[in-house]
């Protein structure tokens, strides 16, 4: 296989020190280095989160605050970090400060982290169980727990074990309003959501298809092939009382403690009998038993078993994976469905599969992987700030803050269209061309000459080998040499004042991130 085809699909982007780790190691022996030893923080990402700041500007009532700060919420205690920002006076900018520093933290973790797999996993995971920052403040206040606690720790652990770190998140229960859920009635967010896109998925839905929970194949087996309305509205009942300790009034006249903590409050858990995928739930089950009990029913369905095998090939492989590897997958998932490294397995089994090899080159890079990569290639003097929320926005990219539980889509069509298309491509103008007005780049490097390479064709080679580590289609190379020739010849120097060769080096280096060629990995 390509090693560059290859990093391009399992990392942010093929670059020097990746290819040579490849090139040692061995593509086997690589991938299995990323999934075993990626719980280890890579030194230099924390150096560079220590050493790393991002601005904060506000006013309001009477206080102002602007500043470059250390990313210094991410270095407390969750409980701790809770109680400071949730006293009486404190802003909501403070709070949502809390997700801005997981914002860059997560860039400086993509751009330079040795754990490339564990970086693409985690923002799969994050887009599965997508949360939006700013559906509210006590979300952003807790998206460093959920970020380090919930989807690092668990991205590749076992899915029952993270499905129910999810369920008792702070930022999930305030996302999906179960913080609010008590018996008679139970709010329906959170159930809904959990057999819709967390586990069994919209293919195994069959309400369409029969009203009663009888009708429902192997239902009067307790073993329901997949799920109607009532299955949502009686797993509602089962998370009553699932909420957060936020020193909110239990309305049973106490108040609850203001940790921030996962809090299980039984004064306002229905204890009735309930009936879930044709399991029957005796009434007064022991504390959190009929949660758990869902849990376990959702976690080893066949049906949740192929939902997210299909995610991650999706991810991993193709829009449109063949059957055969969905089909690998399922069986390793259901194989390994009480280990705790289940996750591991199964993505082993993907990148290992002859059909993840025939796919490389073939799936579009969404936005957050285009620039990553395209920074990583060339080794790019970068640092992330705030103007690049707005460049990713204008790609539909919605780093933390996609509206609706779905999170981002992962299909070709979503993100190929003419203006995204345009916008695409003028991002890596505005990272070359731009840096005096978003100062997140610095360019020297792109201007000049690279060392030894005198000619128009020499140039060019150099650039494409430096971007794509593979020769280019001799139409797009042609384009990109007459460009920068500019009416001159290709085996000479290019000609004109300093200042133009600059500005042609850059172009040259943002044409070559254009091609179809780096835009797919």
């Amino acid at each position: 296989m390509d090693k560059n085809l290859i990093l391009n699909r399992i990392t942010y982007g093929a670059n020097d020190q990746s290819r040579k780790l490849l090139a040692k190691q061995g593509y086997k022996a690589y991938v299995k280095d990323q999934l075993e030893n990626s719980s280890k923080e890579d030194p230099i990402v924390v150096e560079k989160i220590k050493e790393f700041k991002l601005h904060i500007h506000y006013a309001a009532r009477g206080k102002k605050v602007n500043e470059e700060r250390e990313l210094n919420y991410l270095k407390e205690d969750f409980s701790s970090l809770w109680k400071k920002l949730t006293k009486n006076g404190v802003l909501g900018q403070e709070q949502r400060r809390v997700a801005d520093e997981v914002w860059g933290a997560t860039w400086i973790r993509i751009l330079h982290s040795k754990w490339q797999l564990k970086e693409i996993l985690v923002e799969f995971w994050h887009n599965h169980f997508n949360v939006n920052v700013e559906a509210h403040d006590h979300i952003s206040l807790s998206f460093a727990h959920y970020d380090q606690e919930v989807i690092r720790k668990h991205s590749l652990g076992n899915f029952r074990v993270f499905l129910e770190a999810v369920a008792q998140s702070p930022a999930m229960l305030y996302y999906l309003d179960n913080i609010v859920s008590q018996a008679s009635p139970a709010n329906e967010n959170y159930a809904r959501e959990l057999f819709e896109l967390h586990t069994l998925g919209a293919d195994n839905y069959l309400n369409h298809l029969y009203n009663r929970w009888r009708e429902v194949p192997g239902a009067e087996e307790g073993k329901a092939e997949g799920y109607i309305d009532e299955d949502v509205y009686e797993a509602a009942r089962a998370f009553t009382g699932w909420t957060v300790a936020n020193g909110a009034h239990d309305q049973k006249g106490g108040e609850f403690e203001n940790t921030g903590a996962f809090l299980y409050f039984e004064g306002w858990h229905d204890n009735y009998q309930k009936r879930i995928l044709g399991v029957e739930f005796a009434p007064n089950q022991a504390p959190m038993e009929d949660g758990r009990k869902v849990l376990d029913l959702l976690a080893y369905h066949k049906g949740t078993a192929r939902h997210l095998c299909k995610k991650l090939c999706m991810r991993l492989v193709s829009d449109d994976p063949p059957p055969s590897i969905v089909d690998k997958a399922v069986a390793t998932w259901i194989k390994h469905q009480k280990s705790e490294h289940q996750i591991k397995e199964v993505v082993q089994t993907i990148l290992f599969s002859p059909e993840f090899e025939a796919s490389l080159g073939t799936k579009l890079k969404r936005p957050l992987e285009l620039v990553a990569s395209f920074v990583r290639s060339i080794d790019l003097s970068f640092t992330p700030n705030k103007h690049l929320v707005w460049m990713m926005d204008k790609m539909g990219y919605y780093h933390f803050r996609w509206v609706t539980p779905t999170g981002h889509p992962d299909h070709t069509a979503f993100w190929l269209n003419s203006n995204m298309m345009l916008t695409r491509w003028n991002i890596i103008l505005h990272l070359l061309e731009g840096s005096h007005w978003h100062k997140m780049t610095k360019i020297e490097q792109i201007q000049k000459i690279p060392e030894g390479k005198e000619r128009v064709d020499e140039i060019v080679d150099y650039w494409i080998n430096e971007i794509l580590g593979q020769a280019l289609p001799t139409d797009d190379r042609q384009r990109v040499m007459n460009y920068l020739a500019m009416g001159g010849v290709e085996d000479e120097p290019p000609f004109g004042n300093e200042k133009d060769i600059q500005r042609r080096l850059r172009t040259v280096v943002a044409m070559i991130a254009m091609t179809p060629t780096f835009q797919y990995r």
